[in-house]
């Protein structure tokens, strides 16, 4: 049977000249943005202190979670594996951390942990019980295997934590997010991925508690581009392999004086402003949720450098200090020095 494909051709191109334009309404799955302002981190009305993160920002966050513990009231990490999983070796990190073809020696990270609480080098383990922690682990992501990741869940637990694992689904190595440019189980640029879930309400529900549905429509609040050198130890924020500029969303409510809580965020390897743009700060699908629950986001950025080619945060001490993981590591103290600053 031959097909007039050429007539089949006109009659289609007709039908879609004939259908009304579309609206400038908003695309599903593309999220209302505004484009970022630069500016200074203020002090707010900060009530609390929580992170998340994926992948090697899944690692700082958890980081940031113990050594600052009595700052940190929890953390939501994506494809990473236990505090202090790569022992300043790369070796390590590689086989261990991502791969599993080492053990993680998680016995031996308790020990580390508490000893170095012991030491004051990170805040007390005993903030660490009942605190609120929520993991995410997809089947397709062969980057951090999911026996790393379950590691971290069993970290938690030998400190007391409250710990939610959401290993259900089928995503590949990504920050999962209903703005995913990618397929749930591709790992890829910009590794934000659609899985036709919701996990940031999923965990903001674990840390506070109860979570208002998110702002769908524009967003209310200002995105500030801010100087990290401002906050950076040393001065130089490139010198530790973080980027010139951070950026922060401060809801309208926030801004204006209310009790606000503050989630630091953390993208991951190749998931930088250099590499990606602001994708991970516009699709992380936390902008929305900022506007409808008091929340300001902070989107701290690293960079790339000679030891650290792919922007990757410092989990496995590229930075050749061996306190990468405690307090007073160069890229911990930074950022936190920009929680001291939004949380007074």
């Amino acid at each position: 049977m031959r097909v007039p494909w050429k007539a089949l051709a006109a009659a289609v191109v007709g039908v879609l000249l004939a259908v009304p334009p579309v609206s400038p309404a908003h695309a599903a799955g593309t999220p209302y943005t505004v484009p970022p302002v630069a500016g200074s981190l203020s002090t707010y009305n900060v009530s609390a202190v929580y992170v998340a993160g994926v992948s090697s920002g899944g690692y700082l966050a958890t980081q940031l979670q113990v050594a600052y513990s009595g700052r940190i009231r929890g953390s939501a990490v994506f494809a990473a594996g236990p505090y202090y999983c790569a022992q300043n070796t790369v070796t390590q990190a590689l086989y261990a951390c991502g791969d599993n073809i080492y053990p993680t020696y998680l016995a031996n990270l308790e020990t580390y942990t508490r000893t170095w609480a012991s030491y004051g080098w990170i805040d007390p383990v005993s903030n660490l019980a009942s605190r609120p922690a929520y993991v995410y682990h997809g089947n397709s992501d062969t980057t951090v295997k999911k026996s790393v990741t379950d590691d971290l869940v069993r970290y938690h637990q030998r400190f007391g934590a409250s710990v939610q694992y959401d290993s259900g689904s089928s995503a590949g190595h990504a920050w999962v997010t209903p703005y995913g440019t990618g397929g749930c189980g591709v790992t890829a640029a910009p590794y934000l991925n659609d899985c036709g879930t919701d996990p940031q309400n999923a965990f903001l529900r674990k840390l506070l508690g109860s979570v208002a549905a998110p702002n769908t429509g524009p967003l209310r609040g200002t995105m500030i581009r801010f100087a990290q050198n401002t906050f950076a130890v040393g001065g130089w924020a490139n010198g530790i392999s973080m980027d010139t500029s951070g950026f922060a969303y401060v809801p309208a409510p926030c801004a204006a004086g209310q009790s606000c809580r503050l989630l630091v965020a953390l993208h991951g390897c190749l998931q930088g402003y250099g590499k990606v743009g602001t994708a991970f700060v516009d699709r992380a699908n936390l902008n929305q949720y900022a506007d409808t629950n008091n929340m300001i986001v902070l989107y701290p950025q690293a960079t790339t450098s000679a030891a650290n080619p792919n922007g990757c945060w410092d989990w496995w001490g590229y930075l050749g200090a061996t306190n990468y993981p405690i307090k007073g590591g160069a890229q911990l103290e930074t950022i936190m020095n920009m929680v001291r600053r939004v949380d007074g």
